[in-house]
């Protein structure tokens, strides 16, 4: 079987690297991939979100199966487009994508489907939106509605703060057209989970639950990422936990898609506040998350192509997922200046190095490579990632990798996994 992967970030490397494991996948295509698939996969230079131009590749290519990564292409109907071309497509289609395309969309299915949620309400006008505050007196979310790359959520702790938030969002457009509509939320307090199951729009299959670092700094301080680093599993998703998101969350979600006559067939990536061991959603998204799917795949047992292709074909009768690896950790090196502007084209050196410690795997976001050297090209530019036997030994693990990676500017956090690791600051 030829497989096709679609995007460019960890997300797509480290499910392409075990697509490629398969015995039953021949050769893996990444379009357009990055520095680290050119070592595991034929990298394609092509636009992602262009339906026509990746489908005329999975023609050309004799692609039997095909894997849209990020969630821009989702939106835009990628998924669509390969299934009306008799190709077979991992991720839901447009309708289904706007799940996590709009927050004020799927703010109103979890209204109208009663998924447990924060209070929230909508606003496609800046001055009505800072009325509202006002009339409230007290601090909100404020979320732009559209795609923002995992940085258009603005949490805040005071009404001014709220105010300069739907400023940025709605006046400014900090995120271009997703502030055009913003939505207003309160604030829960606990914590943040991401929860994965994948649907063959009538059954799904349950994956390990993970916890994701958002705020660029330790402590979770500083402005959110698209992620700096992540861990699984998290103490917090009990045995009992887990039951309540599956029943209360999970499986509504699934049958109010199914009620609005929805086909959604991919990855439900549920982002969620656990408080006082209830689940609330924060946000759904339609694919895997990033860097989420690096702790998934290592920690992964067996071939992941029947699970995908299930999903894709409408049918995941029999499809059992287990785990190799009790726990794994993903730490993130970002440039200097993310997630605002920052350099490209700096050399990279020392990922063979990390790779070489035991349990340690090293995913490539935003790099490229130069004839034989590997430079930066994006803001997360490794996800640098390790098994093993509990959280401790996995940050340990990491955390070594880590060091022997080396570009100019590389920041990252330091307390990645903090609420699971024992002994450490």
């Amino acid at each position: 079987m030829k497989v096709l992967v679609v995007g460019s970030g960890a997300r797509e490397h480290a499910l392409a690297a075990r697509l490629a494991q398969s015995p039953q996948v021949e050769s893996v295509i990444c379009a357009p991939g990055n520095g680290g698939t050119a070592g595991l996969a034929e990298n394609v230079a092509i636009d992602p979100e262009d339906g026509e131009a990746v489908v005329a590749l999975a023609r050309e290519r004799g692609i039997d199966f095909a894997v849209v990564g990020p969630e821009a292409p989702l939106v835009a109907g990628v998924a669509d487009a390969l299934r009306e071309a008799g190709i077979d497509a991992f991720g839901p289609g447009r309708e289904a994508a706007r799940a996590e395309g709009s927050k004020a969309h799927s703010k109103r299915f979890m209204q109208r489907h009663g998924i447990p949620t924060a209070d929230a309400t909508i606003f496609d006008d800046a001055d009505a939106a800072d009325a509202h505050v006002r009339s409230l007196g007290r601090p909100l979310v404020v979320k732009a509605d559209g795609l923002a790359a995992g940085k258009g959520v603005i949490v805040t702790s005071t009404v001014e703060q709220t105010h300069d938030a739907i400023d940025r969002i709605m006046r400014k457009r900090e995120f271009g057209e997703a502030g055009a509509t913003a939505v207003l939320e309160e604030r829960l307090v606990g914590q943040e989970v991401s929860y994965h199951v994948v649907s063959d729009g009538t059954r799904y299959v349950a994956l390990a639950a993970a916890q994701d670092h958002k705020p660029l700094l330790d402590g979770d301080a500083g402005p959110n990422t698209g992620g700096m680093g992540a861990y699984s599993p998290p103490p917090v998703v009990t045995a009992e936990v887990e039951r309540r998101i599956l029943e209360r969350v999970a499986e509504p979600t699934l049958d109010g898609f199914r009620a609005d006559g929805v086909d959604f067939r991919g990855a439900l990536f549920i982002g969620l506040m656990i408080v006082d061991g209830d689940p609330y959603v924060i946000e759904y998204n339609v694919r895997f998350g990033d860097p989420e799917t690096q702790v998934l795949m290592s920690r992964f047992k067996g071939d992941v192509l029947p699970l995908l292709l299930g999903s894709a074909r409408g049918d995941l009768s029999g499809v059992e997922v287990a785990w190799e690896a009790p726990a794994s950790m993903c730490v993130v090196l970002a440039s200097g200046g993310y997630p605002g502007s920052y350099a490209k084209g700096l050399p990279i050196d020392g990922v063979a190095a990390a790779e070489d410690l035991d349990g340690v795997e090293v995913f490539h976001a935003g790099t490229r490579r130069e004839g034989g050297q590997l430079v930066t090209s994006g803001g997360r530019v490794l996800g640098v990632t390790a098994i093993g036997a509990d959280i401790d030994t996995a940050a340990e693990r990491a955390y070594a990798g880590v060091e022997r990676v080396a570009f100019e500017g590389k920041q990252y956090r330091k307390d990645i996994g903090w609420r699971a690791r024992t002994g450490w600051s």
